[in-house]
């Protein structure tokens, strides 16, 4: 069995959300730790955890970063980390797959479907073995209690309900 470290310094993890249904607002976490355990060269027996500390919330506006963090939507107060466990990958081919799991938003979990695009495994220059992972994926923000909803005034939506997880990962072979 080896186990596997996220590489912060070379992933990013990534949500997109439609705001006034016109454009998209990024966000990222930017701290977030993840760990993935498998004996099978090719990750198809791989057990992956994950947690994002929501107060890491960053859109690149800090109004907006507080908004996100209080009640209306991800409360860090009360409910300071986001979770991921999976429950099983399916090989679809060399390159892709499909990752399901349990994803822990406000103490409510869902399960949900990832697509995996597999890059490869290398030894970088400094004798460390590493992976590539792109993962991505949609939720329904409000089945997660991220419930804040306004309207414009011509009745348009503000911010969609959709949020599209993107993640770009680099894994780590531990000794």
């Amino acid at each position: 069995m080896a186990t596997w470290k996220i590489d912060a310094s070379h992933s990013e993890i990534e949500f997109k959300v439609k705001h006034l249904m016109i454009t998209n607002v990024n966000g990222f976490f930017t701290d977030y730790d993840a760990t993935v355990e498998a004996a099978n060269d090719d990750f198809t027996d791989a057990k992956i955890t994950f947690e994002a500390k929501v107060d890491s919330i960053n859109t690149k506006n800090e109004q907006r970063d507080g908004h996100l963090k209080s009640d209306d939507f991800f409360n860090a107060a009360e409910f300071p980390v986001i979770k991921f466990e999976s429950t099983s990958i399916v090989k679809k081919d060399n390159e892709h797959y499909k990752l399901n799991g349990n994803l822990t938003i406000r103490d409510n979990t869902k399960p949900v479907e990832l697509d995996v695009e597999y890059a490869g495994v290398t030894v970088d220059p400094w004798g460390q073995t590493k992976a590539g992972f792109e993962l991505s994926g949609k939720i329904s923000r409000k089945e997660f209690g991220l419930k804040w909803t306004a309207t414009t005034e011509a009745g348009g939506i503000v911010v969609s309900d959709d949020v599209k997880l993107l993640a770009n990962v680099q894994l780590i072979k531990q000794a």
